[in-house]
């Protein structure tokens, strides 16, 4: 059976299970751990599956958003575990080509809408009313629909797999499912360009555009919400714009980022189904053609970037300094570059057309702005590395993976500079070159951010403490996996290879090997997470005192941890 299948089947079921489990009794287990029933966590909220579907909590609703990108993520890494599995070999024999173009497709979206980006909401939600001083977010309701209009959203773009394997259910039953199998995965690539887009008769398509408009939707109203909590409920008395903290300020930025960036794409998305579905012209030859969707695909796709790597950059920004035993160096200019980085965000789209025939006065002012944009992203790093200089470093899991992350962002963000440049550009664009690039920002530092505050943050979320152990040999795996991965790339990037095709020339096997061993090191260093985040949550050591990171030592115990500490004194 196709592994994906299983994977589905596997969270479905420990979702189901993770839902029922707070209606039981107290279970002990045989190693001496115990799941927690609900009237030890909560005693004013329903108890069970009604609690998880009515709250309006935020740390509910947050606690919500990072589960369901937790399999959203695990979904997608098997759909890139399968992609390496077929570039094992140059000719197309694992998979057929049309599961390949699937893959690639899917992988994508599942990565981008609905894994990194609801994890920094996620995140917000959790966090951001205590770090402002709130009781909850300023919609509460608001909050909660655009979290339940997610998991819908997922199961419209992942459709053609669900329909597969309910049709495989129903045939042997003598039920029609002529219509079910007539609903197969996406083939049209995660940018969607037209006119295959547009031409392609699979109705899949139209449920997974229905379904990207749908979590754009969601994504929107989520991030009004974070503007509207961070600028009206902040306490305004004790938290002013000159102290509030850098992760805030990040999601601020990328919140109004989304704000301008994800209706356009949705206004995209309907005039494409309009395309299809009704007989309209707006990416026809005669009238804007494919360059069109080019445009706002891209206007929405690059700022989409840095929505994802400016929480990111706020999470590092907050965590390494608690570690390196000294306040973060430079928090002024650290606010401004993210302020500047959102506003050149919307002036490189441009750059990822340099090959389609642009007016070479528009491609200079455009190279420009794209390289421009490596500035405020330079002083980051700067002021990073500032912070590290004659400080107090521990090497704990979440600054590993800062550490990690700041590598890796260096060497994505330099290999991106080429990028930028024309001549560079028309030589590398669209090979393998291009992905090594964003993946070592993507998987580096977004989600190296990620990892980090999941340990950061891990005992109040729990409270109880991680193994730390297992914690930093996930660190250590997933750099050198990173680094294994993605590096081969560059290389095959360099000498030509393009992306996108299952079968490629033979000289390219030992460094296509090469990456897909390390995928496999960074799918056993997520592997180990896993582990650690369920089996610390039964069994790991109960949290009492909440300075677990020896944050008042260098005054730097937050204010998240001041209400941990508070809700620990309350028991």
């Amino acid at each position: 059976m196709n592994p994906t299948v299983l994977f589905v089947a596997a969270c479905i079921s420990l979702a189901t299970l993770a839902l029922l489990r707070t209606t039981g009794p107290q279970r002990l287990l045989t190693d001496g751990g115990f799941i927690e029933t609900a009237e030890t966590t909560t005693r004013e909220k329903p108890a069970g599956l009604l609690r998880w579907i009515t709250t309006v909590d935020h740390a509910d609703i947050g606690l919500l958003y990072l589960l369901l990108a937790t399999v959203a993520g695990l979904w997608g890494g098997i759909d890139a575990l399968m992609i390496r599995t077929e570039l094992l070999t140059h000719e197309t024999t694992v998979w057929s080509a049309e599961t390949y173009n699937a893959l690639f497709t899917t992988h994508g979206i599942t990565m981008l809408f609905f894994f990194a980006t609801p994890v920094f909401t996620g995140i917000a939600n959790y966090f951001i009313p205590t770090l402002v001083g709130a009781d909850d977010m300023a919609f509460p309701r608001v909050n909660a629909i655009a979290f339940w209009l997610l998991p819908p959203a997922l199961l419209l773009v992942r459709a053609g797999l669900i329909t597969e394997v309910i049709a495989k259910v129903l045939a042997p039953l003598g039920f029609p499912t002529a219509a079910l199998f007539a609903i197969k995965p996406p083939t049209i690539g995660w940018t969607m360009y037209t006119p295959m887009s547009r031409a392609v008769a699979n109705p899949e398509v139209d449920l997974f555009l229905l379904g990207l408009h749908l979590s754009g939707i969601a994504t929107v109203m989520a991030a009004i919400n974070i503007i509207v909590t961070i600028v009206e409920e902040r306490d305004s008395s004790s938290i002013n714009w000159a102290n509030l903290d850098i992760f805030s300020w990040t999601m601020l930025t990328a919140s109004g980022l989304i704000i301008f960036a994800f209706p356009l794409l949705g206004s995209a998305m309907i005039m494409l189904l309009l395309d299809r579905n009704f007989g309209t012209f707006f990416y026809s030859l005669e009238a804007g053609g494919p360059a069109l969707w080019q445009h706002l695909f891209w206007f929405f796709g690059h700022p989409e970037v840095y929505i994802l790597v400016l929480p990111a950059f706020g999470i590092v920004s907050y965590v390494l300094p608690k570690f390196a035993g000294r306040k973060l160096f430079g928090f002024k200019f650290v606010v401004y570059s993210t302020l500047a980085i959102g506003v050149l965000s919307f002036g490189v789209w441009a750059h990822h057309m340099f090959t389609t025939g642009m007016d070479p006065r528009l491609r200079a002012s455009f190279m420009a702005v794209s390289l421009a944009i490596a500035i405020p992203s330079a002083v980051k790093t700067f002021n990073w590395i500032t912070t590290l200089y004659n400080g107090k470093i521990r090497l704990t899991a979440p600054m590993i993976f800062c550490v990690g992350g700041i590598s890796t962002f260096i060497i994505g963000g330099v290999t991106g500079v080429f990028l930028a440049s024309i001549p560079m550009d028309l030589l590398l664009h669209d090979t393998y070159y291009v992905v090594g690039h964003f993946h070592l920002i993507l998987v580096g530092i977004i989600v190296f951010a990620m990892f980090a505050a999941s340990y950061y943050w891990y005992p109040i979320l729990t409270g109880r403490m991680f193994n730390q152990r297992l914690a930093r040999a996930h660190a250590w795996v997933s750099i050198v996996g990173t680094f294994l991965t993605f590096s081969p790339m560059l290389l095959m990037g360099l000498a030509g290879l393009p992306r996108r095709y299952a079968a490629y020339p033979e000289v390219f096997v030992p460094l296509q090997r090469a990456a897909t061993v390390g995928a496999l090191i960074l799918f056993l260093g997520v592997g180990m997470w896993l582990w650690n985040m369920i089996q610390s949550y039964r069994v790991g050591e109960v949290v009492e005192d909440a300075d677990v990171w020896n944050l008042k030592e260098t005054n730097q115990f937050g204010l998240e941890w001041q209400w941990f500490e508070e809700r620990l004194d309350r028991k």
